[in-house]
Parts: structure tokens; sequence; C-alpha cells
């Protein structure tokens, strides 16, 4: 449709122009000439653009705000717990087998299944423990001073951080709302969309004339006041976020139910999946009583000649282990594993496993070896937790998160600026005109409906919410054109 032809919007504050993110269409000479693949695909994307942004908000809202509190907890555990964390230097260390019995004597009922030990002067070792006192999928953390044996405190600890309750309850709250399976569509749908909003956002946000082109990375700030001057703010702090945003939703998704799944598969497929060392020792069944840092499920120990974790620790440190460390205890049939966690730049990730019985390396695998597309995979989910730069990284995602809550202000401000006014009753924006994509030429049709329905395979909640949205907009047309009727009757 011509500009000429559109209908002007009826608030006072919404200037005579395009709709929002719109430019001209290249008009038709003489209404011969067809018009171009990006005059026909633009409305289509601010289609898109308009209903992704007002229907997948609101989740996109949740996620961004439950991740800044996220990355803002780190520092926050740093101070509510520093009890248990922290401890005065003193002049010696005890072994750390005797740092374990210490935890073991205070807590008799748990089953120590990980240790961690202090690795910087003045902070406790933590030994992980499966105990009926926390949740199966968590561990009971016991706080040692290394100086003296001394057990400082206990609390639920979860995953391979160390979650400990504050970020474990945030995690929570923004990976599934507390809700558990069911909680997990919500980030799934926000991961799944939000690089769909982004990239439209990038084409409609390139694709506007502006005089200058410094318009296009800084906000205009002697723009009038309304909609024009809130998309200007809306398109450029999104340029500058986009990328951030697109890594994020790629990341997300690793961690996602369904589309998780999928991604594993076609890592899997590519040759990207994380080594992980062969820990088994060849005696007893060891196929059964594995565990992860955690620690949690069922734990079977390993029974028989035991070096012990001194020794265990030392013939790691003779492999090149060292640094932060998490020392895993054999069960039947494995040997201990030791493993570097230090997941700031520079990574350190190497591991090493140990038969318990006589001290003997059994494998070792470096980060060096990694697949290309396990280390991108690996240094990607490190940054969405707000790990691989340490502070830095923190801060950046909470300058991220702020910034996407407020872009998504911005956006559902430049939609009640659309609404018509002249009624009096109260309305909302406009979308952009139906019947769009049928517009759009035959070599640019097919292939948007391959990759789309593609793309709905691959991340099921996606083509999900994507067909209900198509179903809602079909009703609304369908409701739309009979009132139009019944009223010409």
């Amino acid at each position: 449709m011509a500009i000429a032809d559109r209908p002007k919007p009826d608030n006072p504050d919404v200037p005579d122009v395009p709709d929002v993110l719109d430019v001209p269409e290249i008009a038709a000479a003489d209404g011969q000439s067809k018009p171009g693949a990006w005059s026909a695909l633009r409305p289509l994307l601010l289609r898109l653009h308009f209903y992704a942004g007002i229907l997948v908000a609101p989740f996109l809202f949740v996620a961004a705000a439950s991740g800044l509190l996220y990355s803002l907890s780190y520092q926050a555990e740093k101070v509510i717990y520093s009890h248990e964390l922290e401890v005065p230097v003193g002049d010696s260390t005890v072994p750390l087998s005797q740092q374990v019995e210490a935890a073991r004597d205070a807590h008799p009922e748990g089953e120590v299944t990980a240790v961690w030990p202090s690795y910087e002067d003045g902070m406790t070792t933590r030994v992980l423990m499966a105990s009926p006192k926390v949740d199966e999928d968590k561990s009971l953390a016991v706080f040692v001073n290394p100086y003296n044996g001394e057990v400082r405190g206990e609390l639920a600890s979860y995953g391979s951080s160390g979650a400990l309750p504050l970020r474990t309850w945030l995690d929570e709250l923004h990976r599934d709302l507390h809700l558990g399976e069911t909680g997990r569509h919500y980030s799934e749908i926000a991961a799944s969309w939000l690089w769909v909003v982004v990239l439209g956002g990038l084409l409609l946000w390139f694709g506007r004339r502006r005089a200058r082109r410094r318009e296009l990375i800084r906000p205009e700030r002697k723009q009038k006041k309304g909609r024009a001057r809130t998309l200007s703010w809306h398109g450029s702090i999104g340029l500058w976020a986009a990328l951030a945003l697109l890594l994020l939703s790629a990341t997300g998704l690793t961690w996602s139910r369904y589309a998780g799944e999928n991604i594993d598969v076609l890592k899997s497929e590519l040759g990207g999946s994380t080594p992980v060392v062969d820990a088994a020792t060849g005696e007893g069944d060891a196929s059964g009583g594995g565990h992860g840092d955690h620690g949690g499920g069922e734990h079977k120990g390993h029974e028989g000649a035991d070096i012990g974790l001194d020794r265990v620790l030392e013939i790691a440190r003779g492999e090149g282990i060292e640094g932060k460390l998490s020392v895993i205890l054999p069960t039947e049939g494995q040997g201990y594993v030791v493993k570097e966690t230090d997941a700031q730049f520079p990574l350190h990730l190497d591991s090493v496993a140990i038969a318990p019985a006589d001290g003997k390396v059994l494998d070792t695998v470096r980060f060096a070896d990694y697949p290309l597309l396990a280390k991108l995979t690996r240094v990607g989910i490190d940054a969405h937790m707000g790990v691989f730069l340490g502070l830095v990284n923190q801060l950046l995602l909470a300058a991220l998160m702020l910034g996407t809550l407020l872009l998504i202000i911005w956006g559902y401000r430049m939609w009640w600026l659309r609404r018509p006014t002249k009624s009096g009753a109260l309305r909302m924006g406009r979308p952009m005109p139906r019947g769009t994509w049928r517009k759009l030429p035959v070599y640019v049709l097919v292939p948007l409906l391959a990759v789309t329905a593609l793309l709905g395979w691959f991340m099921p909640l996606f083509g999900l919410s994507l067909l209900a949205f198509l179903v809602v907009d079909a009703v609304a047309g369908a409701v739309k054109q009979r009132r139009k009727v019944g009223s010409a009757v």
C-alpha cells in the first residue's frame, strides 16, 4: 500500500508519517513496475515484529527481570554467606582428608560425593554431601575452615557452579518460575522468540531512511516528544544490545527442554559434544552410582583399597590439574575425578581420572583438546551465567538486562501511542494490515515458508506459539470482517 493510501493515526502525538519503524515503500512508477523483495517483505516484518513484541514481550520481561537479579546474586552471596565462605588466614592448613572427616562427623547422615578444596587464602573448603536434609537434585555443602578443621556451617548447594540458596532461588525463578517442568515452557518461548524479535528489529532499523548516519547508533535527542523520540531510543539501544541478546537466545536454547534436545543431537552429529573423562576402573558395576558435582541422587560409594584424598590431590597436581578444583569421590566401578572448575577467562577446565586402589591415572581430558563447537558452547554458557569474565561479566549482564527491560517498555509505549484517540474509546495500537505475505515474490515466499517450517520443527514451542498467533490473527480478522459486513447491511 502506498503512503498516501494509508489511514493516518488519530493520535495528535503521532506525526503524519508511515507506521512505526516504517520506511517509504518504493512507489511503482506510473503503477507499472512491481515492488522489490524488500518493499514486499518489510510490511510482513513489521507485522511479525509487532505481534511478537506485543505477545512475547511479557515472557521476555520476566526473563530479563529475573536475569537482572541473578546477575547481581554472585556478589550478594559473598556478603550474605560471608561466615560460611570466609575465614581468617592461618599459618598452615590441615590435610584435606581431615577437613572431610570433620564434615562427616558434623553430618553423619550424609554421604560425601565431592570436595572443593580451598583455593584462595581465607576461603573455606566445601564438602558436598548427598543428604536427606536437601532435595534430591541438590547437595548439602558443609563449609570447613582449612586452617583448623572447624565446621563453619552448611547450606544447600546446586549445580556445578555451587549456587547457594539465594542464587539457586533466583536461578529457578529465571528458568521455570518455580513451577518445575511446566514453568520451563515460559523460558523456552522467550529464548525461541528473542532472536526473531532482535533480527526483525535490526532489519527494520537498518531499512529506515535517516538524514544522518549517527541517528543509526545514537538516540536523536532533538526529536520531538512522542513516538518518534521513543523509536529513536528503542532502535539505537536495541542495535547496541543486539549481538549480546542473540548470544543469550542461542545459549538459553541449549538449556531448554525441547529445542535443547534437538541442539544436543545436532552437536553430537557435528562432533561438538563436550568430552567427558573416562573414570571406569574395570572393577564392579561401572554403570550405576555415578554422580556429578552436586552429588544428588543415590550414591553407592567405593569399597576396597583407597589411596585417600591427599594422595589423589597430589597425583592430580602432578598431572597439571591445579587451581580451583572439584574432587569427585569414587563410586563402585569408578575412580576419583579431579576437575579444574575455573570458568573465568582464561579458562582452566582440564580433568583427570585416578584409580582409588593404586593411584593409576585412568584418563585425562584437556580443555585445549575440546572440539571447537564444545569450546564455543562452554564459553557462551559461562558468559550467559556471568562467570566468563567475573565481575565485569556480571555487570555487563545487569546492564544488558536493564536495557532489555527498557526496550520492552519503549515498545509498549510506541504501541500505545499508535492508538486512535478521536473516538474517545480506549483502543489499542494498530498492526500493519493483513495479507502482506501475499505480496511477496514466489522466490522469497517459498524459501521463507520452508525455513519457518524447519525452525518450527527444531524449536517446537516456537512453532506452536507462531501457529497460535496465526490462529488468533485469523479469528480476529474474521470477526472484524463480519462486523464490517453487518454494519454495511
